[in-house]
């Protein structure tokens, strides 16, 4: 298990939210996944491998492996695509704004999430990261 090996803390049950086990590693403090009230929370998720190191490549290559991190992060919490109703994406060079919608309708169709896009605010060793808020079915 990843950075959410301390699930089982009580205290975390008792603020109502509590962690979600990942294959997602970082070495910095956050948790990659939560759940609160029916929503699952996706900490930013980059062009990173298991362990948390950066893996470079093009616009599109970076957007697709961040993706592949959400899709695993939502498997582990049982969920998919379909559940996220919440997306903010970071995108590097706002010059890769239409390609990003592009590669977005790959991953999302009507009725989209609710969305928020910003630009110029990553490392320059990124080029692109995504967090999401999905919902359990009921």
């Amino acid at each position: 298990m990843g950075a959410t090996d301390d699930s089982s803390n009580d205290d975390d049950r008792a603020v109502g939210w509590h962690p979600i086990g990942s294959d997602i590693s970082s070495h910095l403090p956050f948790t990659p996944v939560v759940e609160a009230n029916g929503f699952v929370f996706i900490s930013g998720q980059a062009s990173v491998d298991a362990t948390g190191a950066i893996v470079s490549g093009t616009f599109e290559e970076e957007m697709r492996r961040s993706m592949a991190n959400v899709e695993s992060v939502l498997r582990s919490a049982g969920l998919t695509l379909r559940d996220v109703v919440r997306v903010t994406s970071y995108v590097h060079d706002p010059a890769d704004g239409p390609l990003y919608n592009q590669l977005y309708r790959e991953y999302f169709s009507p009725p989209f999430p609710a969305r928020t896009t910003l630009s110029n605010v990553l490392s320059p060793a990124l080029k692109f990261e995504i967090d999401v808020i999905a919902v359990r079915p009921a």
